[in-house]
């Protein structure tokens, strides 16, 4: 028994030992480039930031910066809430989006190498360069218009949100269901790496728990909830982390858009720097506290 424990205890220590040398490149990377210039940039959140030739000169300032963008600022508070509520919605039907697609595709069927790749796709659209040709493609926008003038403006969206808000049934909430159902191709395009990593947590399931539920009884939906979701439920909470980081670092994020409109337009790096570490910490705080709230379901097996 004794023998087992060592043997047992000696592989944690591998599986341990490989995770970090599997990170260990990114800590070597954040040590060397970042951990700098993120220590000037909480600095100069403190400063007002003189430019000369060739420098800059930080001139320390203590709360101004924090006291306009919170106090003066006429859109900095109302963006930060925008774009946290807009996180929150979208984290929530992405995460729901990629777990039933990866239940999907986890069954046996015709074609379902094909249908993966498919699936894939949003992650190899996602880089840079074929992104920036998706969203600066004058094909795509004449395509676009052709079919609005084709199906002579109709929506069925658009119809069932007009019949709902006309009966006052729920209004706000409906809106909210709506905008993702018409942004449901951002909505794909963001769920490539989440579908990957709950397809191979789904994989880890042994079959046969899943026969001996059938012969005990259990339906479909009853081994979804009493073995699916225990089993893979360490992976919502990497894919809730992993949705919201990359939501904020998205292109099309307002308060980062004011952040930079700040920084080079208006060239005031002080400020700019107040309001990325004010996002940085709200953000930060919110992946904390969701995080410590869905750990507690987390289910965790040998």
């Amino acid at each position: 028994m004794k023998k087992q424990k060592n043997k047992l205890a000696g592989l944690q220590k591998r599986k341990a030992l490989s995770g970090y040398l599997f990170i260990l490149p990114f800590i070597i990377g954040f040590l060397v480039f970042m951990i700098k210039p993120l220590f000037q940039s909480l600095y100069m959140s403190f400063c007002t930031v003189e430019l000369g030739s060739g420098n800059f000169n930080p001139i320390w300032t203590g709360l101004e910066n924090f006291q306009y963008a919170f106090a003066v600022d006429p859109e900095f508070n109302r963006l930060l809430v925008e774009e946290i509520t807009r996180m929150m919605i979208y984290s929530v039907a992405i995460i729901v989006f990629s777990f039933f697609v990866a239940l999907v595709l986890n069954q046996k069927f015709h074609g379902r190498a094909l249908v993966r790749a498919i699936f894939f796709l949003p992650v190899i659209l996602s880089s840079g360069v074929i992104l920036g040709l998706e969203t600066d493609n004058q094909l795509m926008a004449t395509l676009a218009t052709q079919i609005e003038e084709t199906t002579q403006n109709i929506s069925i969206t658009g119809a069932l949100e007009e019949i709902l808000r006309t009966a006052g049934v729920g209004v706000r909430a409906f809106e909210k269901v709506f905008e993702i159902i018409d942004n449901i191709y951002d909505v794909a395009i963001a769920s490539g790496i989440q579908i990957i990593i709950f397809l191979s947590g789904l994989q880890t399931i042994p079959s046969s728990m899943y026969e001996a539920a059938d012969i005990e009884g259990c339906t479909k939906w009853e081994s979804l909830w009493k073995i699916t979701f225990p089993m893979i439920s360490s992976m919502f909470l990497v894919n809730w982390i992993y949705t919201v980081i990359d939501f904020c670092m998205r292109s099309d994020n307002e308060v980062i858009e004011k952040i930079q409109v700040v920084m080079i337009d208006q060239m005031k790096y002080g400020r700019a720097s107040a309001m990325s570490w004010v996002y940085f910490v709200l953000i930060l705080a919110f992946i904390g506290v969701t995080a410590l709230l869905i750990s507690k379901e987390v289910y965790y097996y040998d």
